[in-house]
C-alpha cells in the first residue's frame, strides 16, 4: 500500500501583526488533528505567522476526506484566533465553507504518494512572507546543478536527470502547465524560472525511476481571490537519498539567501533567511524566511523531526542575508527594491496612478 504524505499550511491569525500564532491557537489544531482516525501520523510547526501540518496516510493525494480535516482544524483555530483578537483572524480561508478539496481556498497544500523505500527519507520546506517562485532557484540547483548536487556526476541513476514540471500560475482558466527535461533542456528551463512571479516548479521526477522527487504548493492567491490577496507562503515536500539529491545537496542552495519577492505587505523584494523551525518574522515584516525539517516515516509512520537548519553554519547565513536585507532595504521604494505594479498586494499605488493620470497633459511643441 502506498504512502500518502500531505504538507498543508495556512494563516489563520498572529500575535502583534505580521508575527506568530498564538499558544493557543497553534494548541486548538494540534488538538483537533490528533483527535482523527484517518491519519497515520502527523507533525505540526509554525513558520512566520502560519501553520503547517503535515500528516500521513494511505487515502492518496487529494483526498476530500483528508483535506477537510486539515480545513476543520484551521477553523477551530481561527474560532480562537478570534475569540483572542489576534491579526488576520482566518485570512488564508478564503472561502465560507469546505467544498471537497481544500486547493484553490487558500491555504498552501503540496503532497507526495509513493511506495515507501527501506529509508524512506524526506525533507519539508516551509517558507513565509514570500511566493512560490522562491523555490525555483533553489530547485534548479539542487536537481540540475552539479555544483550544488555532485550527484549528478556520482550516481548512475540521477546522471540519467530529471523532469520538472512548470506551472504558469498567470493563468487562471486552468492549470496551464510544461515538462522539461534536464540536462536536455536546461536552458529552456532556465528561460522559464527565472520569472519567479509567473513560471513556478510544481514537481520534479527522477528520469531513471519516474518517481516523483518534490511537490510544490503553487496556487497564488490573487488568482483564487480575482484580487491580489497576497502570496502564498509555499510548502515543498523533497525525497532525499538514493536516486534522489542528498539533503546536503536539497539544502546547499539557501546558502545564496538569495533575493525573492514579499517582505513587507508582500510588495517588495528581499532575501530568503534560512531559520529555525518556528521563527517569527520582525524585521519589515519578514525578511522572507525558510525552515527545513528531516524526517523518516516507514509503513506510514513518521519519526521525529530533525530541524535542518539548527546549526551553526546557518548562523553565517543568517547573518548574510541580514545584510541582504538591510542593504536592499536601504533603496526603499525605488526600483529593483519593491515589486512591479501587477505584484502589489496593496492597491493604494494603483488608485493614485489613477488619479494622476488625468492631470498629465502632452506639452505642446514651440
Amino acid at each position: 500500500m502506498k504512502t500518502t504524505l500531505s504538507l498543508i499550511k495556512a494563516d489563520i491569525g498572529s500575535i502583534g501583526g505580521h508575527v506568530t500564532p498564538s499558544k493557543q491557537v497553534l494548541a486548538a489544531v494540534k488538538n483537533y488533528i490528533a483527535g482523527s482516525k484517518l491519519i497515520l501520523s502527523h507533525h505540526i510547526f509554525s513558520i512566520g505567522d502560519d501553520i503547517a501540518i503535515l500528516m500521513t496516510h494511505n487515502l492518496g493525494k487529494n483526498n476530500e476526506a483528508i483535506h477537510r480535516l486539515a480545513w476543520c482544524a484551521f477553523e477551530d483555530g481561527t474560532r480562537v484566533a478570534k475569540e483572542q483578537g489576534l491579526y488576520g483572524a482566518g485570512q488564508d480561508l478564503l472561502a465560507d465553507a469546505f467544498s471537497g478539496n481544500i486547493r484553490g481556498l487558500g491555504p498552501a497544500v503540496a503532497e507526495l504518494e509513493f511506495e515507501e523505500r527501506p529509508n524512506e527519507t524526506f525533507v519539508v520546506l516551509a517558507a513565509d512572507k514570500t511566493d512560490p517562485g522562491a523555490y525555483n532557484l533553489p530547485l534548479y540547483l539542487g536537481f540540475a546543478d552539479p555544483m550544488h548536487n555532485s550527484g549528478l556526476m556520482l550516481s548512475p541513476k540521477m546522471s540519467q536527470g530529471f523532469r520538472f514540471t512548470i506551472m504558469d500560475v498567470e493563468h487562471t482558466d486552468g492549470d496551464r502547465v510544461i515538462e522539461l527535461k534536464v540536462p536536455e533542456e536546461l536552458y529552456d528551463l532556465a528561460c522559464l524560472l527565472r520569472d519567479n512571479q509567473r513560471f513556478v516548479v510544481e514537481g520534479i521526477y527522477s528520469a531513471a525511476t519516474q518517481e516523483q522527487a518534490v511537490a510544490v504548493s503553487t496556487t497564488r492567491l490573487h488568482n483564487i481571490a480575482g484580487t491580489y490577496t497576497g502570496k502564498d507562503d509555499p510548502v515543498v515536500l523533497v525525497r532525499v537519498q538514493g536516486e534522489f539529491p542528498a539533503t546536503g545537496e536539497v539544502l546547499s542552495p539557501f546558502r545564496i539567501a538569495h533575493y525573492v519577492a514579499g517582505f513587507m505587505r508582500g510588495s517588495h523584494v528581499g532575501p530568503l533567511m534560512p531559520v529555525k523551525v518556528n521563527s517569527t518574522v520582525s524585521y519589515f515584516d519578514g525578511p522572507p524566511v525558510v525552515c527545513a525539517q528531516g524526517f523518516c516515516v516507514r509503513n506510514g509512520i513518521l519519526t521525529e523531526g530533525v530541524d535542518l537548519f539548527d546549526h551553526p553554519f546557518w548562523d553565517s547565513i543568517r547573518v548574510k542575508a541580514t545584510e541582504k536585507a538591510i542593504a536592499i532595504r536601504e533603496q526603499g521604494f525605488s526600483g529593483a527594491a519593491m515589486l512591479g505594479m501587477n505584484e502589489l498586494e496593496y492597491g493604494g499605488i494603483k488608485e493614485k496612478l489613477e488619479k494622476l493620470e488625468t492631470r498629465f497633459k502632452v506639452r505642446e511643441k514651440n
